[in-house]
């Protein structure tokens, strides 16, 4: 039996679902555990290993598997994402904070998971299988409860309340809703808020169709939509950590696609602090605003003769 068929049986002794029984998430459960051909699953081994260097360059290297770049994402969400909630493998087990949109972001087996594996083939593998699964039910509760309390609460004009992922680019967004709005958009409600893990978190399909804009196109959206109804202002707001802010480009994307909206548009880069604005101060295009979440009462208009408004 080839070393694929053993991660596919062992994924699915594991209990892991059907679409986790592939043959990617095969090679991966093989990388992780840095099995080659001709290994004896006793030499598996914890390693902690980014997606693209580490995990698809061991399938290329060692088991003559390319995969293209951009399957990177499909590593991450279709397989990775669900052997962390099996607790096969741990997530940032090296530095627990990282934000989710790191580029250091890694993946080691779980101690848990290893020991079982090591097993395979051998007749302690059916009790130790039983084992973990009973075992697991119980841990994966706890893991999803720690991960629970790290998320970013916020609540909504409408009094629902949202939870974001941790980490300094929705600590920004979260802000904007709660700080932000308050003072400069009173009144407003959200349209759209996204995630680093969730692109469309919130989004008030409704309201965006009715205002003309095209909900097909969610992913050219910035960060988080602001609607004053009695103003019939939209706030087009970009969160600016390690994305850049409203700029001239972007003005002119965000412009084409909302021209079947008949809004007045204003157009905010929001900051964590000073330091980082300063980063951006020549890419901000003229007559939008600024807003940095470390001076919340302040505003910044970038031109003379007019301050919050749309363009």
């Amino acid at each position: 039996m080839s070393k694929i068929n053993d991660a596919q049986k062992i994924l699915k002794e594991l209990g892991l679902p059907i679409a986790q029984q592939n043959e990617i998430s095969a090679y991966t459960l093989l990388a992780l555990c840095r099995i080659k051909p001709r290994d004896s699953w006793s030499k598996a081994t914890r390693i902690s290993q980014k997606v693209t260097k580490d995990i698809m360059a061991f399938c290329k290297d060692v088991y003559k598997k390319e995969y293209a770049p951009n399957t990177r994402e499909t590593f991450r969400r279709q397989v990775l994402h669900q052997f962390v909630q099996a607790r096969i493998a741990d997530y940032n087990p090296d530095n627990p904070e990282l934000p989710v949109n790191s580029p250091n972001a890694h993946y080691a087996m779980t101690n848990e998971a290893l020991e079982v594996i090591k097993t395979f083939r051998t007749k302690a593998w059916k009790a130790e299988t039983e084992r973990f699964k009973l075992e697991m039910g119980e841990l994966s509760k706890k893991y999803l409860k720690a991960r629970k309390q790290t998320l970013i609460p916020v609540k909504l004009s409408n009094g629902k309340t949202l939870r974001l992922s941790a980490g300094k680019h929705n600590e920004v967004q979260a802000a904007v809703v709660h700080d932000f709005a308050a003072r400069f958009a009173k009144g407003s409600e959200v349209l759209y808020l996204g995630d680093t893990a969730n692109k469309d978190l919130y989004v008030d399909r409704e309201a965006l169709e009715e205002l003309g804009i095209p909900i097909t196109e969610h992913s050219k959206l910035p960060d988080v939509l602001l609607y004053d109804r009695k103003k019939n202002w939209l706030y087009l707001i970009e969160a600016v950590t390690s994305h850049g802010p409203v700029s001239p480009k972007r003005i002119i994307e965000l412009e084409e696609m909302l021209k079947g909206c008949k809004t007045g548009n204003v157009y905010v880069s929001a900051f964590p602090d000073f330091a980082q604005f300063k980063k951006h101060t020549t890419s901000i295009a003229w007559e939008t605003e600024v807003w940095i979440v470390d001076f919340p009462e302040h505003m910044i208009h970038f031109n003379g003769d007019k301050f919050v408004g749309p363009r």
